[in-house]
C-alpha cells in the first residue's frame, strides 16, 4: 500500500486527490495523510515537516520516502490511464523543468495563504 502525504488545507490538494481517486483503480492500496498538526509523525518517518508543505511524499510498500516529481511519477504510474504520463514527466529534459514550475506554485500557493 502506498501512503500519500499531503496537505489538506490547500484546495487544491484536496481536488486533486479527489479526481486521482475518481480514476478506475486508482484508490486501490493507497492511503492518504493529511500533514496538517502531524509534524512529530513525519519527522518519525524521517520527512522535514517544511518539505512536506512544499513537496508531495509518498511512502511505499518497502517504507521507502519517495518526493516531489519522483512520488507523482510512482502514484501515477500506478493507474493504467496514467501510466503514460509518469512516463513522460520522468523524461530527462522534463523532469527538471517540471520539477522548477512545480515548486514556483507550491512557494507562490503557500505565500498567498500566508502559511509559508
Amino acid at each position: 500500500m502506498l501512503k500519500v502525504f499531503y496537505d489538506g488545507a490547500c484546495p487544491r490538494c484536496i481536488a486533486d486527490r479527489r479526481w486521482y481517486e475518481s480514476l478506475p483503480r486508482a484508490g486501490e492500496g493507497v492511503e492518504w495523510v493529511d500533514i496538517t498538526g502531524r509534524d512529530e509523525e513525519l519527522l518519525a518517518l524521517g520527512i522535514d515537516p517544511y518539505l512536506a508543505l512544499t513537496e508531495l511524499h509518498v511512502q511505499d510498500e518497502s517504507g521507502h520516502i519517495h518526493r516531489e516529481l519522483d512520488a507523482y511519477i510512482l502514484l501515477l504510474a500506478r493507474v493504467p490511464r496514467l501510466a503514460f504520463v509518469a512516463r513522460l514527466i520522468a523524461l530527462p529534459l522534463i523532469k527538471p523543468l517540471l520539477s522548477r514550475a512545480y515548486r514556483h506554485w507550491v512557494i507562490r500557493r503557500l505565500q498567498r495563504d500566508g502559511r509559508l
